[in-house]
């Protein structure tokens, strides 16, 4: 059956060459994305917990989580947790399914709560900073599941054959709704930085650069007007690791250095740089800083919410089309808000990469009916900024590679389950 894809020519000019662009990235610390984290994870490992009891990933969304923030008191070379961060999962997910020869009851709630401490533990257990400090974000905070059974009709649209399968169609996981997933390439400049400096400092200027006093609670918002482009960026600093409000600026100083080098090695000119703009740097009071006891801002009373945050390319751009889908911690089988997001993205991704230069930016919107094959969109919407000349030499190839990728969108599941595609 042919699917109804739509390759049309976008008569505008890209976002790379408006005067204007605005680009942030919630880094890996930032409590929204500490809550997407804890989602996928989630989703994750009650995935592989179906296959290895059931023999295949049965129905849950796992897409919401609420990270609430705790208490704490930090002063120059210390602090204390006073409350810790309380984490509660929520979400549907099957606890019971027949097998022919047995019931099986699966421990979905305990398979949660295990998830979300071995993603804290993965990406935030520092064992020096524990000692420094006693408090231990993997173990110490609180981590509540108060998940439920889903409803009888979309448990049974999830597992039958789509009603709609058309004769001899191989894909008939029916979509879990009528939804769409938006995706776009290439990455402009600006994007590329506001990602790529978040990296750096939650990687390099750490690991390469000793500045260890950085916490990974990192936000970067690029703003770019014309070819100037400016960075602020918020950075926890880990109060045990700062003894004065001299060597704090100090510190701050050196990671605007590093990061001023950095952007100009990414970019090839001069980048504006703040950071922590909220400090008070007259002041020698710890309060008028940004100081936390574990590099995280979800310690004294900042929260995070699923798919409050960054995109599945990993950033938020007011300036793109983009969808409001959570697409952490859906299921991976037939859920639109997270497997027409990333086919979307890898389209558009895909197009852009062969045509190069002669492709100035590609746009993707992928539409779901419920119940209908995933593989078969109600609506692809394919535009393209090109010359016309461009347009008329790719707009085939263009249809085909939609084409293709949503006919392999199964393969999709699997990459996801292992974690080798990122959703945030």
């Amino acid at each position: 059956m042919e699917r109804n894809i739509v390759v049309s020519r976008l008569e505008q000019a890209p976002v790379s060459e408006g005067e204007v662009e605005l680009v942030e990235r919630k880094g890996v610390g930032h409590p929204d994305t500490i809550a997407d984290g804890i989602a996928e994870s989630v989703s994750r490992s009650l995935s592989r917990m179906y296959l290895d009891e059931v023999g295949e990933i049965l129905h849950h969304n796992v897409d919401q989580n609420e990270v609430s923030g705790g208490q704490s008191e930090t002063w120059f070379g210390g602090g204390n947790i006073l409350d810790p961060p309380y984490i509660i999962l929520l979400g549907r997910a099957v606890e019971e399914a027949v097998l022919p020869d047995r019931k099986v009851r699966l421990p979905i709630r305990n398979e949660a709560v295990r998830a979300a401490r071995r993603y804290l533990r993965e990406n935030f257990h520092d064992p020096r900073l524990v000692s420094e400090t006693g408090f231990s974000i993997a173990e110490d905070t609180i981590v509540d599941a108060r998940m439920g059974k889903g409803s009888q009709d979309l448990i049974r649209n999830y597992q039958r054959q789509a009603r709609r399968c058309p004769p001899q169609h191989h894909v008939c996981r029916p979509a879990n709704d009528t939804s769409l997933g938006v995706g776009y390439a290439p990455l402009t400049e600006t994007e590329r930085l506001a990602y790529g400096m978040e990296r750096f400092i939650n990687g390099e200027v750490k690991e390469v650069h000793g500045l260890d006093a950085t916490g990974k609670d990192v936000k970067v918002m690029a703003a770019r007007k014309g070819d100037d482009i400016h960075l602020t960026i918020a950075c926890a600093m880990i109060s045990s690791r700062v003894a004065s409000a001299s060597e704090y600026r100090s510190i701050v100083e050196q990671l605007g250095s590093l990061c001023a080098q950095k952007a100009h090695d990414m970019v090839g000119r001069e980048v504006g740089i703040s950071i922590n703009r909220a400090d008070d740097p007259a002041s020698d009071d710890p309060g008028d800083f940004y100081l936390t006891v574990t590099g995280l801002s979800l310690e004294n009373g900042d929260d995070g919410s699923v798919g409050r945050g960054n995109r599945v390319n990993g950033l938020i751009t007011p300036f793109r089309p983009m969808s409001t889908e959570a697409a952490a911690g859906k299921n991976p089988v037939t859920h639109i808000g997270k497997l027409y997001n990333v086919l979307a993205s890898q389209i558009a991704a895909r197009i852009a990469e062969e045509a190069g230069d002669e492709m100035q930016e590609v746009q993707v919107r992928l539409l779901s009916q419920i119940g209908s094959p995933i593989d078969l969109p109600a609506m692809a919407s394919v535009e393209l900024i090109a010359s016309d000349r461009a347009y008329r030499k790719w707009s085939r190839r263009a249809r085909d590679i939609a084409d293709s990728s949503l006919a392999s969108i199964e393969d999709l599941t699997e990459q996801i389950v292992k974690g080798s595609i990122t959703i945030f």
